[in-house]
């Protein structure tokens, strides 16, 4: 009579065991190595021209030996660093795009409201895939309606007539 307790015991431990909210993905490290994004290489430090005139110090903000990668992608290929800071506004060769882009009206809280849209969707979809046995990571089959399929894209658009030159060949 004590083995049917066991068992059942054991069967009901694993069962709340699969009830963790990890949410839709379940990112985990293959192994016990050493993690080789947690190391950033920086830049050199550089002595400055005049130490009378240094910049004033900004807690919590980057250092001048940080990386930063797009803006060093910006400078490698010919761009302005200053055209990525987000407080310079619009440069005047995107000002017809903007006006574009926004003549039917920019709500001011549009990732806001993204947000908590999807915050909400991936609530519902959450709802069956607590139970899970093994690790799976949910994510893709969760927005699987969402996605849209290149090549059906393309077939579509060669069916309708229009030219997709960059897309590959059938």
């Amino acid at each position: 009579m004590r083995m049917p307790r066991a068992i059942l015991a054991l069967t009901l431990a694993a069962s709340v065991a699969g009830c963790s909210d990890i949410g839709l993905r379940n990112l985990q490290a293959p192994g016990q190595g050493p993690d080789e994004f947690s190391v950033l290489p920086v830049k050199p430090l550089t002595e400055p021209k005049d130490y009378a005139f240094l910049p004033a110090p900004t807690p919590g903000g980057s250092n001048l030996t940080d990386p930063n990668p797009k803006a060093d992608a910006v400078v490698a290929l010919g761009g302005s660093e200053a055209a990525l800071n987000p407080n310079t506004g619009v440069p005047s060769g995107d000002a017809a795009l903007v006006t574009a882009s926004s003549r039917y009206g920019v709500p001011a809280n549009t990732r806001q409201v993204v947000a908590e849209e999807d915050a909400e969707f991936r609530r519902k979809k959450q709802r069956f895939t607590r139970l899970r046995l093994f690790p799976v990571d949910r994510y893709a089959q969760a927005y699987e309606r969402q996605a849209i399929d290149a090549n059906d894209v393309n077939e579509a658009a060669r069916s309708r007539g229009l030219e997709t030159p960059s897309a590959p060949p059938q």
